[in-house]
């Protein structure tokens, strides 16, 4: 797997329908402006660096439902929808190597890269650490915490509870969330091993993609708000996200849904809010893991 650093200095095209032609920028600039952006909005400049870089680097790896096209969302999150800017997290129990951490309504990407570098300074002692955080919001993605630990030489994990956008197979009222996973394994030749996959068959972020462009979307991803397949992006948005291996990834939702909230006092599922009226502030939930990989090894 590439990483940031080797990929090129221009933002690649994302493989959607008609963005061949569109505009690209170079990467320092985008980052430069990005964080200008957060500043402004009350955030304090490291974490606004690490929200940055955190879309800016999901754009470089070709996850541009979770880029740069977050920021006119995250904007109104800190800035009219309660989300606190200046939010500094901290760990508000603590048990050996297992953690619950506070992210003080700060945006997820906050707290995330809090809680997994703690897991990472605790697996140094112990070969594993665990922390729920809740008090959060927004994250971006998985990937992006599990590989801190890789870079570390050690296995990353984190996943996190999300908005309802699916049903239990049969049904048509949203109430699990696709609820993403991030594994990282770091790798000594070929690169790091890294796994970033959500229990729907896409990400909502997505299909907005597609909307804007108002292309039609794949087969499979989406029903609309009849229980019915349909590849029209706007249907999809209204309607329900299609689970991977039908109740198998219903299950596995609600299960990283779970931990990901319950372990810490987050909200979970419907608690959280609807795509309607948007996620309440500072009550989303996560977890990290770092597994120290001298320390597993016999």
């Amino acid at each position: 797997m590439l990483e940031a650093k080797r990929l090129p200095r221009w933002i690649p095209m994302a493989r959607y329908p008609g963005r061949q032609n569109e505009t690209r920028i170079p990467l320092e600039v985008l980052r430069e402006g990005v964080a200008r952006i957060f500043r402004a909005c009350g955030m304090l400049a490291d974490a606004a660096q690490t929200v940055t870089d955190s879309l800016v680097e999901a754009d470089l790896r070709g996850i541009h439902s979770h880029g740069v096209l977050r920021v006119p969302d995250y904007v109104a999150k800190l800035t009219r929808e309660g989300v606190n800017p200046k939010g500094v997290p901290r760990i508000v129990k603590e048990f050996g190597a297992v953690l619950v951490v506070d992210c003080d309504n700060n945006m997820g990407q906050v707290g995330m890269s809090f809680a997994m570098d703690a897991c990472i300074e605790r697996a140094a002692i112990h070969g594993v650490a665990f922390a729920a955080v809740r008090g959060s919001n927004h994250a971006g993605t998985m990937e992006y915490y599990a590989r801190r630990a890789a870079a570390r030489n050690m296995v990353g994990v984190c996943a996190t509870n999300a908005l309802p956008t699916m049903a239990p197979l049969g049904g048509t009222d949203k109430l699990v969330g696709i609820n993403p996973i991030g594994i990282a394994l770091p790798g000594a030749q070929a690169g790091d091993f890294v796994l970033d996959i959500a229990f729907g068959a896409t990400a909502h972020g997505k299909i907005r993609v597609y909307a804007q462009k108002n292309e039609p979307i794949p087969e499979g991803w989406a029903l609309d708000i009849h229980g019915e397949a349909t590849t029209n992006a706007t249907a999809a948005l209204e309607g329900l996200i299609a689970p991977i291996g039908a109740h198998k990834g219903v299950g596995l939702g609600m299960a990283m849904g779970m931990l990901s909230s319950l372990l810490s006092g987050a909200a979970y599922g419907t608690e959280s809010g609807n795509m309607v009226d948007g996620p309440k502030p500072g009550i989303d939930g996560h977890f990290t893991m770092a597994i120290n990989m001298k320390r597993s090894r016999r």
